[in-house]
């Protein structure tokens, strides 16, 4: 039975280390968890959502697949409700103001024992400034398209002693150019784009923190 995920999902998936006890915080539809247990990659799944609706549906879909019994189940807001009985936190599809609220709201993550998978869809500088300010670094990124749209996706560890990413880097962490695609061009053009436009659209009263990345990410040569 062929399972409708999507390639952010799998992407998600590809980050996951066999036999990781994973938690899918806003899991929706339960795909990424079923996709996981099903190839013998995670060896049992957290499915949490905010929302009812779609945990019923991530349920109905672990019984469709046959998984259901490797998967617990928890209404949550972010990880407020879970157990603490895993190791890799996988969020996907959020925003980064929905990220950075379920980490402050849950410093029991601050400990060397979990692992963050964060697939983040927009404001993506402001997460990467709030991992690097609290002591989480950025050990993996990589730039994946779904459709027309480039999305970053991140494996993150807790290192409070690791050095911190200056605000230029918010923008484009060095770590990017270990994983390089086609895609990893264009997302850095995009932001050059985007930058230029803010910076001279405003001239003058230019934010002289765009001015500096604009000048940080114009300096990189692929």
């Amino acid at each position: 039975m062929h399972l409708p995920i999507s390639s952010r999902l799998l992407a998600c998936a590809a980050l996951v280390a066999p036999g990781d006890r994973i938690a899918d915080i806003g899991c929706d539809h339960g795909y990424l968890s079923i996709y996981l247990l099903q190839k013998g990659i995670a060896c049992s799944a957290i499915a949490a959502d905010i929302n009812e609706g779609p945990l019923q549906s991530a349920r109905r879909n672990g019984e469709k697949y046959g998984v259901a019994h490797k998967m617990s189940f928890h209404l949550s807001d972010g990880v407020c409700n879970v157990p603490r009985d895993f190791d890799t936190l996988i969020c996907a599809g959020m925003g980064a103001d929905t990220m950075i609220s379920i980490l402050s709201n849950a410093p029991w993550l601050q400990n060397q024992q979990y692992r963050l998978i964060l697939q983040c869809q927009s404001k993506t500088p402001s997460l990467r400034q709030y991992l690097s300010q609290q002591g989480w670094q950025i050990v993996r990124e990589a730039i994946l398209r779904d459709g027309r749209f480039l999305y970053t996706i991140m494996e993150v560890l807790w290192q409070p002693d690791a050095p911190r990413l200056t605000p230029q880097q918010w923008y484009f962490p060095p770590v990017l150019l270990n994983n390089p695609k086609p895609e990893l061009e264009e997302y850095h053009q995009r932001l050059v784009n985007r930058l230029r436009i803010s910076v001279t659209g405003h001239a003058e009263q230019a934010d002289s923190a765009e001015v500096e990345a604009l000048k940080y990410l114009e300096s990189i040569v692929f």
